[in-house]
């Protein structure tokens, strides 16, 4: 599902999955989330590619409403792109085509070695509970009804105290925020099915 846009059919995500996937379209997309906007020539500097490259990978980009053309600062050939606010979520593998699942683990693959990155630099950068990096890790009982609840309530949280780089007020610092929850294998439930990941958001610097 993604906000303010029509129902994605399985060939929508797996496309969306190839391109989040292909890692130079990834390292666009976060210098955009980072710098707001860049041209092709600007990126094939800062990545080290050709802008013939980076051209072709923004315009796919633009087809699947990634990013989207500035028009007051394009013109002729040049042109400029930003992201656009974008949210996904996952659907249930089981009702997922084969070509949509390895697309998918792909995807998954991808963010796993970007998480581990993100897990060891928030231990390195924590210096207390009242620093800027946060490090918590919490158990309780829930039941399913409780747990969608919760996350229904965190994405509410996220809004009402998160910004956009555009509304940002002055000292705010871009912040990478991921949420994971898993039952624990016990005796009673020694395997559990497979669920959807939680919802990833584009248009600020998210590794997305």
């Amino acid at each position: 599902m993604t906000d303010g846009m029509p129902e994605m059919t399985s060939l929508d995500r797996t496309a969306l999955y190839k391109s989040l996937g292909n890692p130079l379209r990834r390292r666009i997309l976060d210098y955009l989330g980072w710098h707001g906007e860049a041209n092709s020539t600007v990126l094939a500097r800062e990545l080290g590619e050709s802008s013939g490259t980076t051209s072709y990978h923004l315009r796919k980009l633009a087809e699947q409403r990634l990013i989207e053309e500035i028009p007051e600062k394009s013109g002729g050939r040049e042109r400029w792109w930003r992201t656009l606010p974008f949210r996904h979520t996952t659907p249930d593998p089981v009702t997922m085509t084969p070509e949509e699942c390895a697309a998918a683990a792909q995807l998954a693959h991808l963010k796993i070695e970007f998480d581990t990155a993100l897990y060891h630099h928030a231990h390195q950068e924590y210096c207390g509970p009242e620093g800027w990096a946060q490090v918590q890790r919490h158990g309780t009982w829930m039941i399913r009804e409780e747990l969608l609840a919760f996350m229904r309530d965190y994405k509410v949280l996220l809004d009402r105290y998160g910004h956009s780089r555009e509304e940002a007020p002055q000292g705010a610092r871009p912040m990478l925020m991921y949420y994971y929850a898993v039952p624990e294998l016990t005796e009673d439930h020694p395997t559990e099915p497979a669920t959807a990941e939680p919802g990833e958001r584009n248009g600020e610097p998210t590794g997305l």
